[in-house]
Formats: structure tokens, sequence, C-alpha cells
């Protein structure tokens, strides 16, 4: 892969860690006491006025919340960890064969560590 190829998947990476990182602060909240760093978001409450329904609809709310800040962690990981493989010239190497990841496969999702024959439905 050359370095303008190089180049463009970086790009596309940023592009992807930007956008990640504006979804997990609507929904959610860096917390650096907690162990993923993040904590969902379900919205005010006033508990001592708040009938059984609203604390349901609020408690569903963070749950739903906290699944996909769950999604976007783990996707926001993948991004940083190609971002690395960029740094240190791993990218674009399969981590199982040691060979070249297929193109559209990097084109269809950048931060892929595995080629397609591989992957098994991952």
């Amino acid at each position: 892969m050359n370095t303008q190829e190089i180049k463009s998947f970086k790009e596309k990476l940023l592009s992807e860690k930007k956008q990640l990182e504006s979804e997990m602060h609507l929904i959610g909240e860096k917390d650096s006491s907690s162990p993923k760093g993040w904590e969902a978001k379900s919205g005010d409450i006033e508990v001592d006025s708040a009938d059984d329904n609203e604390v349901a609809d609020k408690f569903e709310q963070y749950e739903g919340n906290n699944g996909i800040l769950n999604k976007l962690e783990i996707q926001l990981q993948e991004v940083n960890q190609a971002l690395e493989r960029i740094g240190n010239g791993t990218y674009g190497i399969c981590e199982i064969c040691q060979k070249p990841i297929e193109r559209d496969r990097l084109e269809a999702n950048p931060s892929a560590k595995i080629s397609i024959k591989h992957n098994h439905g991952k």
C-alpha cells in the first residue's frame, strides 16, 4: 500500500473517530470513575416527585443508551487500533496470515484487522 492510500485511510479513520465521539457525547458523558471511561445519560429526573412510569421510562432510556454507548466504544477502540497500526507501519496487513488485506475490505471497513477469507462473518 502506498503512502497516498494510507493517508486516505487515515483521513477516513480520523473522520470516523470524530463522528463516533460526537455520537457518544449525545448519549453519554466521560466519567473517569467508570471502568469504561463513559457513562450513559438517562435524562434528568426528580426522583421524589416522579411517578413509577417516569422512573421506568428513564431507566429504559438509560439501558438503551448504555447498549448503544457500548457498541460505539467498541467501534472507537477499533478505529484507534487502526490508527496505531498506521503509526507503526502494520496497517492493511492481516493479523492472521500477515498478507495484505483486500482494498475493497478496507474501503468498506477501514479499521479491519483481518482479510475477508479469515473474517467468517465477523
